[in-house]
């Protein structure tokens, strides 16, 4: 009866690790790709509880999720010869996870090397001003870049973000001076076009000026309102000659009386002294 219960207990126990061993759990990010001695079978096992052949069967999960990986920094010389260091993001994921375990040895290592090429070679083809300012474009051509060759792996690009350029020094000097040099520029012209734009409403005023006198009499007036505002105790106003003509031909000519003399405006002889001789 003993004998009979420790092979009960024992077959029990080899059951139980039998079922340990053939029984695996697919989570639901992950797709299961099982291999029969060495040969590929049937399709990916989908997530849940799924039974291989134990010592037979060999399972190899395969992650599904969207993977961020970064790039490590590429030090190249752009099509203007300016050296740069640029690093950037890839986000990729698995759609087929049959090739991804049969056709790669590894295929995030393999990802990570067509990254940093592609990195390269997109630096050697660009300019330093697309680098800097026309990242969308570059982000474009190294996705499809990388989206050749992942395709055949079973691995898809989702998204190529270049994330920063280095420069060096002197380049960083030489753009800060070009740019304090543009800004130097536009203030200049702007500072010319006010000028412009001054002398021509300035050339409207005198001509109305010239042709009405009294408003140059008003911009004086105004002027002297302006300047007392100041509060000054000493006010030097410069009086326009044009101002005195203006009140000379307004003012209308006086006339004098002339009075005659009592002789009949003849001249009138006054007496002499002869003069005394000396003794």
């Amino acid at each position: 009866m003993d004998v009979v219960l420790a092979l009960v207990v024992i077959a029990v126990l080899g059951l139980l690790v039998l079922v340990g061993a053939s029984v695996r759990v697919v989570t639901q990010y992950q797709r299961g790709v099982v291999l029969r001695f060495g040969r590929l079978l049937g399709d990916a096992r989908p997530p849940g509880l799924t039974v291989i052949a134990p010592g037979i069967d060999r399972m190899h999960k395969v992650n599904m999720q969207i993977v961020t990986m970064p790039v490590p920094a590429q030090e190249g010389i752009t099509r203007d010869n300016v050296t740069v260091k640029v690093d950037a993001v890839v986000y990729y994921r698995v759609f087929d996870p049959v090739r991804v375990v049969v056709d790669v040895q590894n295929y995030q290592a393999a990802i990570a090397q067509v990254a940093q090429a592609s990195l390269r070679s997109i630096i050697g083809k660009s300019d330093l001003d697309d680098l800097l300012s026309n990242r969308e474009r570059l982000n474009q051509g190294l996705e499809l870049m990388l989206d050749n060759p992942a395709v055949d792996w079973g691995v898809h690009i989702d998204r190529v973000d270049i994330k920063d350029v280095a420069l060096p020094e002197s380049m960083k000097r030489s753009m800060s001076r070009q740019a304090e040099a543009e800004r130097e520029r536009r203030s200049r012209v702007i500072t010319a076009e006010g000028e412009l734009q001054a002398s021509q409403k300035l050339a409207q005023a005198a001509q109305v000026m010239a042709t009405q006198p009294a408003a140059l009499q008003l911009r004086l007036l105004q002027t002297m309102v302006e300047v007392a505002a100041e509060k000054n105790s000493t006010v030097v106003l410069p009086f326009p000659v044009e101002l005195l003509r203006f009140l000379e031909h307004a003012t209308p000519p006086s006339s004098e009386a002339r009075t005659p003399s009592a002789a009949g405006d003849l001249p009138v002889l006054r007496p002499t002294t002869p003069p005394v001789p000396a003794s």
